[in-house]
């Protein structure tokens, strides 16, 4: 027996190799897509600062590897065999829904992934224990609904919120900005700069800094604070105090370097939006086989059968081991580098947040019609109300006739260097806050939806596009909520065919799912390299 569950804790860590590499495929997008677009940086130099990014992420993972021990369901009531049935089952579907997704070219969120999977997981053998048990037990004993809840409503509501600011701020920049932008006053230039600069650096300590494994540790330095109670403390003086030093750096950067501050923020941007990715969803990706191998080598030194054998050990807090981190690490940059299915993942952003005519991905549907029969109206009644005057500087200001980077040509940038920035600082600002606040959200709804609201703000959904671009976007949050069902559906039909079937239904199942993906793979490669 207990060599049947180190089989199956090993083929856990095998198959958290695999999802780290589906996973980073479809995330990718997430830090990827603002760099590409805007064409200021070559790719070789945007994957090298990604790889920097993602590297330090991995190495001080934010700890969040709770998720999967208690995030969603209480370990405490079940027993050692039913815990390894879940985690297997997690683990299959995770691989098998990330990899479909990569497939199709479209960016789903690997939390919402795991948090569903886990959930269904979770119920459906809490339903075998009720009815195994021939008692009446409520099944919110097993499964930690309160948690589960928040979760799924932050999620949502982050994808409302992200959109709408996205368009907001990027509306009102590029009313006072331009799309001539660079010709603006050094002075105007450099106040985007500090507050870019400000924010983003503010975003790495939020979710870097604090979230490393030496944030809680007290400093003299510090005055005998830890880092988190430091930063915290004396959050209003930073952001004075950065504000003003970033102001006086791009000035210089500016009018003495003669340096393109909209290139360093765009840097610094995919740098910080790459370390976020690494040090928050990292545990969609490791946080189930950490949680298998704890609980395998809590069960095999305690003498006790599996069947009887509590996991109690799942409640108490884990520090992931370093060498556990940097493994991850390593796996997830050398995928950035290779994987072609990111790079279709990016391509579906790219195509539907250009501000050229691309050939359309997505045909037009309902939804799609209805919504932007909806937005021209409001146009409209828009146009009716407003002074002329304020139309005419409106007009004046997202005319792009004479914007030589949008001139026709395979090279030409899906976006401006503005457009981009923005993309990345509103999405830092926004994940920053939810952190602080420890809301939960999507990393991936997050600064996909940003880049949709920025590029419905900036005209780039024009006359002829604008009908096969929301639906392509209606089509996209579509299968974010099919990733939810699907989720939930099939990692709760596999744990029952698990149970029901034992070894018999695990090899099948691991037999089925390679030859999915393998099939997935064979289609893929027939359709040649993707060009971003």
């Amino acid at each position: 027996m207990e060599s049947t569950y180190l089989i199956i804790t090993g083929i856990i860590v095998i198959l958290a190799i695999s999802d780290l590499i589906v996973g980073v495929s479809n995330d990718a997008v997430n830090f990827l897509n603002s760099a590409v677009g805007s064409k200021v940086i070559s790719f070789k130099n945007i994957m090298i600062l990604a790889s920097f990014g993602v590297a330090l992420g991995a190495l001080s993972s934010s700890g969040m590897m709770e998720i999967a021990r208690k995030g969603i369901f209480n370990p405490q009531f079940f027993f050692f065999d039913e815990i390894m049935i879940i985690f297997l089952s997690v683990m299959i579907t995770d691989i098998l829904i990330l990899d479909t997704f990569n497939y199709w070219g479209i960016p789903t969120s690997t939390t919402v992934s795991i948090v569903f999977e886990l959930l269904g997981a979770a119920v459906i053998m809490s339903l075998i224990k009720i009815i195994s048990s021939d008692s009446i037990t409520d099944i919110n004993i097993f499964i930690n609904t309160e948690k589960a809840s928040q979760i799924i409503l932050g999620i949502i509501l982050s994808v409302f919120v992200a959109f709408s600011i996205g368009a907001f701020i990027q509306w009102i920049s590029r009313l006072i900005l331009s799309f001539n932008f660079e010709k603006k006053s050094l002075y105007l230039n450099s106040v985007i700069g500090s507050l870019s600069f400000s924010s983003i650096i503010n975003f790495i300590l939020i979710k870097g800094v604090k979230g490393s494994p030496y944030s809680m540790e007290t400093y003299d330095v510090l005055g005998g604070l830890s880092i988190n109670n430091f930063i915290d403390n004396n959050n209003i003086q930073f952001w004075i105090i950065s504000l003003f030093f970033w102001y006086i750096f791009s000035v210089i950067l500016i009018k003495f370097l003669r340096i393109d501050i909209y290139k360093i923020i765009i840097g610094i941007g995919t740098f910080s939006l790459a370390l976020a990715f690494a040090g928050n969803d990292l545990v969609n990706f490791i946080g189930v086989p950490i949680a298998a191998l704890e609980s395998y080598n809590g069960w095999v030194t305690s003498g006790i059968s599996a069947n009887e054998f509590s996991m109690n050990i799942l409640a108490e807090k884990v520090q992931p081991k370093p060498i556990y981190l940097f493994v991850s690490g390593l796996i997830m940059v050398v995928t950035i580098w290779y994987s072609s299915k990111a790079k279709n993942v990016v391509k579906t952003s790219l195509d539907l947040s250009n501000q050229n005519m691309v050939d359309e991905r997505f045909n037009s549907n309902i939804i799609g019609v209805t919504l932007v029969n909806i937005g021209r109206g409001l146009n409209n009644i828009f146009i009716k109300l407003a002074p002329k005057s304020l139309l005419v500087q409106i007009e004046k200001s997202f005319n792009t006739d004479n914007v030589m980077q949008f001139a026709s040509g395979p090279d030409r940038p899906s976006f401006d260097k503005l457009r981009a920035s923005l993309n990345l600082v509103i999405a830092a600002i926004l994940i920053s806050i939810g952190t602080s606040y420890k809301l939960p959200l999507s990393t991936t709804y997050v600064t996909f939806m940003v880049v949709m609201g920025t590029s419905l703000a900036d005209r780039a959904w024009g006359k002829e596009s604008a009908v096969y671009r929301v639906s392509g976007v209606v089509n996209v949050i579509g299968g974010w909520f099919f990733t939810a069902f699907s989720a939930f559906s099939l990692c709760g039909f596999i744990v029952f065919l698990i149970y029901i079937g034992g070894t018999i239904a695990i090899v099948a199942t691991i037999i089925a799912a390679a030859a999915f993906i393998y099939r997935n793979h064979i289609i893929f490669k027939k359709k040649g390299n993707i060009r971003i």
